[in-house]
């Protein structure tokens, strides 16, 4: 565990207070995580999404790898003018999306695109807010990719990139090397200044400041 794990199911109750109106939905969703073995970003990361969101007024937030819509959801009700673009490679997830998002009452925030994500999000420019929660081992490339499509201002929010702790494990996978390279380019490079949020699973932040 990153954080003790009695600290996590504190902070977990806490952030289950949010967004009482959508309370029902939220669990709904939630519940289909847990049953599926389904990664999502959990109540605590989605409230840390939504703060950021509403901190930083995006007009675009492109997700890579936004599932059947959980963390979507968060930038969606933090956004007062603008979109949240979601990408995933299945179908049956994005339709998911659609269906909760019809319900939630934030359809119109978002578009719901079925494909290669970074691919999907090169055709977006002047991102504000890119969220990274595809193939870990994709992080690096999606960078590489697509900061051009990024401004000075612009932010890259990544999830997972602690691993489970395996990051400073002396023996690694090639999926944890990926992300330690992924995390000291973030942390290296001169056109970016980055920093991780020690929260479930890590959460890499990095402004975008040349």
């Amino acid at each position: 565990m990153i954080v003790n794990i009695k600290i996590e199911e504190y902070l977990n109750k806490l952030n289950s207070f949010s967004f009482p109106k959508d309370r029902e939905i939220l669990e709904e969703m939630e519940d289909y995580a847990f049953k599926n073995d389904f990664p999502i970003v959990e109540r605590a990361v989605g409230n840390l999404l939504y703060t950021i969101t509403k901190l930083k007024k995006p007009k675009l937030v492109v997700e890579l790898g936004s599932g059947y819509g959980y963390s979507g959801y968060f930038f969606a009700k933090g956004i007062e003018e603008g979109k949240v673009v979601l990408t995933d490679y299945q179908e049956k997830n994005i339709n998911m999306a659609k269906d909760y998002y019809k319900r939630l009452n934030i359809y119109e925030k978002a578009e719901f695109n079925v494909g290669n994500a970074i691919d999907i999000a090169k055709n977006y420019k002047d991102i504000d807010i890119l969220f990274l929660d595809l193939e870990k081992s994709k992080y690096l490339d999606a960078i590489l990719e697509l900061k051009s499509n990024l401004k000075i201002g612009s932010l890259v929010i990544a999830d997972n990139v602690l691993w489970y702790g395996k990051v400073v494990e002396e023996i690694i996978d090639e999926k944890t090397e990926k992300i330690k390279v992924f995390n000291e380019y973030m942390f290296t490079n001169d056109e970016f200044f980055s920093t991780i949020v020690p929260l479930r699973d890590g959460v890499l932040i990095s402004l975008k400041i040349k």
